[in-house]
């Protein structure tokens, strides 16, 4: 069937299964049909319907109300605010005009729940518009905000641009003989600059799109980048689809440089990533700024990616080309993190990329999904897969953390932690938090420099991707550890030096994580002299960053100092806290492997400095009688 024949035989049988429908238009909006309706009735209550169609046609079916009938949002917000009742603790309400939803946060849903189908009907009627009631998330994210207004912003945009994929991706796949490839593009033998490419006859598709953490004053936009220049890459604009494992920067950190050099397909991910990959590319061209260089793209190349981007949930299952379907998992990294999915042509192949990986129950996720449908061929990262890459328990790092800390306050010193501010940085305001309150440790302030807060927000505002103890206790119990009073917000640069001109004990989080510049620096050129202060690394220092020299126990570093170069003597006390990192190490992987399902007839590792992807490759072969191998960058291998 072509386009048009999909959506004339959508509306005949909606024609013939609900007569009295009132439909005004049926348009595909990427991989959906979508139905708008002037039909309270079908579009509120009949997803039976909708599931039956989607079921015949083989295709996913929406039902919206016709945007005509929808009534302003600011008389809409000013009707839902009078009827929600005081208790109920009415906080906010936003719009999703492309699918006609009121979002509406109250403190307290159980009292809306307890008469739901009274204030549904009450709300649907008067403002025409379907309420969903959320929690109220107990910390304001700004990004969150901003992101829901920029979207309502590009609607328009959007939906032209989602009606063209649509059209895409019903040209029937090409006839001839079928294959798939798969081609390392970035991080392959390495950790930084992810990027692999997988190629069907029908498709090309790019797997992340990150930089390289490394020291470089260079100003080339594609310092650090991977191999996009190669011919399988070029044109940017004949790749199909782009998806993001996560939003590190190591993985998304380049995605917006595909847009400024003439891509202008869709970007997959998962709704936290979006919103988290948009705040850390923001924040590297404002550092980059801030230090004199000049930032590989502008903030206008990550709008363009945001109104193209598609977001998915961990399960949702969509297709992405002619001849490929994209499924994600909960992949335990850091919040929205997913492991890759891909499912090509009619059963013919199956490609599970991992991306960063936790195989462990953690302070804030679940463990790794490692079941999947059917998985021919998996990538594996391998960043702790070396022979002595064993972290301790989650329980011991917590301990191993607070002795530091107490040790350096007994000498009289304060203690810096770099960390990402997606991740590891939310971990560490967990047990500290704890750690206070059970009495472990001196109640002392501990400050937050760069974008911690506001990730943290981000979580708050998506609890469904927490584990499920601190999910109810940010949104049930009402005890959400982020909101602890030790935690302090830096917000200036005069409260910095004031800060690191204390004489008195306290704890710094300060971004970045591998000390490539950020505010940590500022805290590190004062803190390095003395004795008495401690450097804690709880998270991996990659080959060629100045956290891996210094954890290396380097004892003089040379910095730029407003322009000029200056010496820095280390004194200070470097610490590792182990245990609190993000990936699995040796241990978890292999279980990881050993219980995966189905096992795949091959694996691939890619994400480990050097020989550690070559040794773990030969390891699973020799464990699992498994054929795996590690690419080298710029490889590429038939996989069917």
């Amino acid at each position: 069937m072509s386009f048009r024949d999909y959506l004339s035989e959508a509306r005949s049988i909606f024609d013939k299964l609900y007569p009295d429908n009132q439909i005004t238009e049926v348009d595909y909006e990427g991989p959906t049909i979508v139905v708008y309706t002037k039909n309270l009735d079908l579009f509120s209550h009949r997803d039976d319907l909708a599931k039956q169609i989607a079921q015949d046609l083989r295709r996913r079916i929406a039902i919206r109300p016709d945007p005509s009938i929808l009534l302003s949002e600011e008389e809409a917000t000013a009707i839902i605010s009078n009827i929600i009742p005081e208790t109920a603790g009415f906080r906010d309400v936003y719009f999703e005009p492309d699918t006609g939803e009121a979002v509406i946060e109250v403190e307290e849903p159980s009292i809306i729940t307890a008469r739901d189908a009274e204030y549904i009907s009450t709300i649907k009627e008067k403002t025409k518009w379907s309420p969903r009631f959320v929690r109220a998330p107990p910390m304001h994210s700004r990004t969150v905000k901003e992101m829901r207004e920029f979207m309502r912003e590009v609607k328009q945009e959007r939906k032209a641009f989602l009606h063209n994929l649509g059209e895409k991706l019903n040209i029937p796949p090409m006839e001839g003989e079928t294959w798939v490839r798969i081609t390392a593009v970035g991080g392959h033998r390495e950790v930084g600059r992810s990027a692999t490419l997988v190629s069907t006859n029908n498709s090309r598709i790019l797997v992340d799109c990150g930089m390289m953490n490394i020291n470089d004053e260079e100003e080339s936009p594609w310092a650090g980048a991977p191999y996009l220049y190669i011919p399988e890459m070029q044109p940017f604009s004949s790749i199909d689809a782009v998806i993001l494992t996560h939003a590190h920067l190591d993985h998304s950190g380049l995605l917006p440089i595909l847009y400024k050099y003439g891509y202008e397909g869709p970007v997959y991910m998962t709704p936290p990533t979006r919103d988290l990959a948009a705040l850390l590319q923001n924040d590297y061209i404002k550092v980059a700024h801030a230090e004199g260089h000049k930032g590989p793209y502008e903030s206008k190349h990550i709008r363009e990616a945001l109104k193209r981007s598609i977001v998915l949930r961990y399960n949702e299952t969509t297709d992405i080309t002619r001849d490929v379907r994209l499924t994600f998992y909960n992949a335990g990294h850091i919040l929205g993190s997913a492991s890759v999915h891909l499912h090509i042509g009619e059963g013919l192949y199956n490609i599970v990329l991992s991306g960063d990986v936790k195989f462990e129950k953690t302070w804030l996720f679940n463990p790794a999904n490692n079941k999947f449908p059917r998985a021919e061929t998996f990538m594996t990262e391998s960043t702790y897969a070396g022979r002595e890459d064993y972290h301790h328990p989650r329980a011991e790092a917590s301990n191993q953390l607070v002795d530091i800390i107490n040790r350096t306050f007994e000498r009289g010193g304060s203690v810096l932690i770099p960390v990402f501010a997606v991740g590891r940085s939310q971990e560490v305001m967990l047990v500290l938090e704890e750690a206070v309150r059970t009495g472990k440790m001196k109640e002392v302030p501990v400050y937050l420099d760069g974008m911690i807060m506001e990730a943290t927000a981000i979580h708050a505002a998506y609890p469904e991707y927490l584990n499920k103890n601190l999910r109810e206790a940010i949104m049930v119990k009402r005890e959400n550890p982020f909101l602890s009073p030790i935690f302090k917000r830096v917000e200036s640069k005069k409260q910095r030096e004031d800060i690191c001109d204390s004489t008195e004990n306290q704890v710094v989080l300060a971004t970045s994580g591998m000390m490539n510049g950020g505010p940590v620096m500022e805290y590190f050129k004062t803190w390095a002299p003395s004795p008495k202060n401690a450097l804690v690394f709880v998270g991996y220092q990659a080959d060629g960053t100045l956290g891996r020299r210094i954890q290396r126990g380097a004892q003089e570093i040379t910095l730029s100092d407003n322009g000029k170069q200056a010496r820095y003597e280390i004194k200070m006390a470097v610490e590792n806290a182990e245990g609190f990192s993000g990936h699995s190490d040796k241990r978890q992987l292999l279980a990881y492997i050993a219980t995966m399902q189905p096992k795949p007839h091959r694996i691939l590792v890619n994400h480990g400095d050097g020989e550690k992807a070559v040794e773990f490759a030969r390891l699973i072969r020799s464990k699992f009688g498994i054929e795996a191998v590690a690419l080298k960058n710029l490889e590429t291998l038939r996989l069917y």
